[in-house]
Parts: structure tokens; sequence; C-alpha cells
């Protein structure tokens, strides 16, 4: 058994174990609940019908949980399909069920299923989220990963490299190239940062290469000078030794819901959708952003009230500070804040940009800024000044989820690229709030901030709002 296939066992008996215990535990505690604990006497009711239909239940929805691959290695440590087969096989099971009861008039217990399938489907997300924690853990400490030899040109061989040691939690390490085609005098060459076992061009030195790197998966890049038939030649080869086999095109934050494959001919062929936030998608965006921070402030209304006290009582000034940022489509509105700073900070800015040399950068930040007041200082570390903004996601000009929003003089530094950004509203949080906040520097944000608005989904931005507050509470980036 390689290493590779010794950690993919492991963590897959892991899974079925997991799912196992929380699909007996949301069933069995379901009919404690409904039911209440039976008797030896009365196995032979109604109830016991329904002790056989829980035991049923249990065992199917543990299999559909394998059979839906949501314990397939390629979904673990990464991403949200993971998540969303495991939400899948849980809802066809439980749709399936209420589509029977209703068919054939069996009179199901609706309480009986209304309490089983959101205890087992939380249950389930909560201990594979616990999981993936631990195999990012060991996947950061270079264990339960896949050593990678990548195939293709010296400039997208590169590009792959970065974006594998850019995501350790993907569970992929590359170990050697191959260029086919390539110089070896090249300086694109001579500047990798992987070894490179050759550039041949035949399928004999390729398949060797392959085999003296003792790699877990090869992954086929873009420019790769290999012919179709040989690329379909190792395929079979690679398949035959258990190797797994990537294929890379050249297209950069690209997230999976724009890409549909359409065989032609024997070709998969890939199309990329354009990305609209209109029509349907625009309304449940808005639906989502009013009642998500509705919610919050009812439930935050306290915070609010010892808040503003506390800023009253600890510096002159007004409570709250509004600014002048870029919304959508380069729209200005006034973005809401709890006062973190002295009266009159905005005047005091320019200066300090300059005294430490970042007056023409974008994303202004002054380290160390001496107009930050002591409470203020705290509220920013927790993100609790930016509370009010919940109050422009109700009023429509920010939602909970967007790209950083932005000072005009930040805007007038943009390139093209940078101006797709206000395709959207600006956010309360967003991946760059996710992603380490003011650590990220001007080309990592704007690169973030893309990736957003390229591939928004409701599902991404509920996955954003959760990772948030972990990035709140651990202070990441903060100032």
């Amino acid at each position: 058994m390689t290493r590779t296939t010794s950690w993919r066992v492991r963590y897959s008996r892991r899974l079925r174990v997991l799912d196992g215990g929380v699909v007996v535990w949301a069933v069995a505690g379901a009919f404690v609940v409904r039911f209440g604990f039976l008797e030896a006497d009365n196995l032979a009711t109604r109830d016991g019908e329904y002790l056989l239909l829980s035991g049923v239940l249990a065992i199917v929805w543990w299999l559909m949980l394998g059979s839906w691959g949501s314990r397939e290695p390629t979904v673990l440590g990464s991403g949200s399909e993971e998540y969303k087969r495991v939400l899948a096989a849980s809802a066809w099971l439980f749709g399936f069920v209420a589509i029977v009861s209703y068919a054939l008039r069996i009179d199901t217990a609706r309480g009986f299923v209304g309490l089983a399938f959101p205890a087992g489907v939380i249950g389930l997300l909560v201990a594979r989220w616990l999981v993936r924690q631990h195999l990012s853990l060991e996947r950061t400490l270079g264990r339960s990963a896949s050593r990678v030899l990548i195939i293709g040109s010296p400039y997208s061989v590169d590009h792959l490299v970065r974006s594998f040691r850019s995501a350790p939690a993907a569970g992929y390490v590359p170990v050697a190239a191959h260029l086919p085609g390539a110089s070896h005098d090249s300086p694109s060459v001579s500047g990798l940062s992987l070894p490179v076992t050759g550039v041949e061009v035949d399928f004999g030195a390729i398949l060797a290469a392959i085999t003296a790197s003792e790699v877990d998966a090869v992954a086929v890049s873009a420019g790769a000078n290999i012919h179709p038939s040989d690329l379909r030649r190792l395929g079979w080869e690679l398949a035959a030794r258990d190797i797994g086999m990537i294929l890379a095109p050249a297209l950069t934050d690209v997230a999976g819901p724009r890409i549909h494959t359409q065989p032609v001919a024997g070709l998969p062929l890939i199309h990329v959708s354009t990305p609209k936030l209109t029509g349907g998608k625009k309304v449940a965006k808005r639906v989502f952003d009013i009642a998500i921070a509705g919610i919050l402030v009812v439930i935050l209304s306290p915070v609010f009230i010892g808040l503003a006290f506390l800023i009253k009582m600890t510096s002159d000034g007004p409570v709250f500070y509004s600014q002048e940022r870029i919304g959508l489509r380069g729209t200005t509105f006034r973005m809401l804040k709890f006062r973190s700073m002295r009266v009159n900070a905005d005047a005091e800015l320019q200066l300090l940009l300059v005294a430490q040399g970042s007056a023409a950068t974008p994303l202004f930040k002054v380290e160390n800024d001496p107009r930050i007041t002591p409470v203020g200082r705290v509220l920013r570390k927790y993100s609790l000044d930016e509370l009010p903004q919940l109050l422009n996601v109700i009023g429509g000009s920010m939602s909970l989820v967007g790209p950083r929003p932005q000072r005009e003089g930040e805007v007038a530094l943009y390139d093209d690229a940078a101006h797709r950004r206000l395709y959207v509203s600006p956010g309360m949080s967003g991946l760059w709030q996710v992603s380490g906040r003011s650590n990220l520097s001007w080309e990592e944000s704007i690169r973030l901030d893309l990736y957003y608005v390229e591939n928004w989904s409701l599902m991404g931005d509920v996955v954003i709002l959760f990772k948030t507050f972990k990035a709140v509470f651990a202070s990441t980036g903060a100032v």
C-alpha cells in the first residue's frame, strides 16, 4: 500500500465511522424525542414499526452518503463540493421518503422526519468540518497529500506550482516538472523552483520520468507539448498504476459553477459561462441580505446601545462616523461605522500617508495609526466598529458579502481589471476579510475581489459569512 493510498484509506474509514455515528445519533434521537423509550411489550405495536423504519433509514442514509461520492479523496480538504454532496444525498433520501409516504398514503410521523433530517444534516456537516480541519493541519505539515509531477510549458508549470503551494489544504505537493519541447538553457526553465526531470517529448521518456519521480498524481498543464494519442495512452498507463491524472487548463480564478463540459467527438470541451448577477440571482442575494441583516440588527441591538454608550463616555465627538465610499457601478454612498478615531482624523490622513511613503498606493493604511482611540483600537480588533454597516445593507448601498468598499482616491488608482469589482455592491465581509484582511497586498486583495465577482453564488456567500466569524474572533489582520 503506497503512502497516498494509506491516507486515503485512513480518512475514508474515519468518515465512514463518523457518518455512521452521526446518522444513528440523529435517527435515534428523533425517535426518542418523538416516541420516547420503548418497553419490551410494545415492540409489536406501531412504535415498533417505527423502530424498524429508523434502522432502515439509518442504513440507507449511510449508504447514500457513500454512493453520492461524499467520501472521495478528491473532494476532501478544500472547496464546498464535499458539503454539497452530503446535502444532496440527505435531501434526496428524505425527499424520496416524503414522496413514497404521500403516494402510498403512509402516515409517516412528520415530527420524526422533521427532527431526524435537520439534526443529521447539521451533525454531518459539523463532523465533516472537524475532519477537514485535522486534514488541513496534516497537509500544512506535509502529510496526507499527493506528490505531483507537473507536465507542461515552463510558464504554465510555474503558475501551477504557485497555485498548489498557495492552497496546501487541497493536498497537492509538486515535487518535479517535465517540460516537453523546452530548452534546458531557457531562463524560464532554470528559474523553476522544482527539479526538472527532462524536456523529451516522446512517450517513453515521459513515462520514465513519472516512474523515477515516484509520484501519486500527474498534472498536465496548459501548453504541454504532448500528442493527443500519447496523452490518451498516458491516461491508460496511469490508471493501470493507480496514479491520478489531473488536467489543468489555462483558466484562472474561474470556479465550478461557471464551468460546463460538453463531449464532442470524444473531446471534453469546456464551456465557461459569463458571470451575471441579474434577475433571480440578484433578487435572491438581496432577500438574503435583508433577512440576515435585519435579524442581526434585532439580536445585536443591546450591543449597539452598549458600544454607543462606551464611545460617548470615553472620547469627545459623535458616536457614529460616516465616510463617502464608492459602491455599485461607481456610485457613491455614505458608509456608517462606530467612531474609532478622534474627531477630524480625516484631515490628518494625507500627512500621515506622506510621512510613511504610501500616499500614492492603493489600500491606504496608516501603520500604528495615532488617531485611533483606546476604545477604537478594541473595536477595530474585533471589527465591532463595522456593525452599523448592517444599516447600509438594509438600505441597499452595501451587501453582507462583496468586494471591499474603498475610497474615491483608491478607486482612482484602479486599472481596467480592478474596475470589474464595481460590478457588484461592496460588502461588509468578503474573500478579503477571511483571507488576511489588512495583511493582504493590493494585488492579492484585487485578485480575491475579482474572483468573488466572477464566481458569485449564494452558497459561497453563506460560506464566507461562516468564515468571517472565525477571522473576526481570531483578529486576523486587524488593526
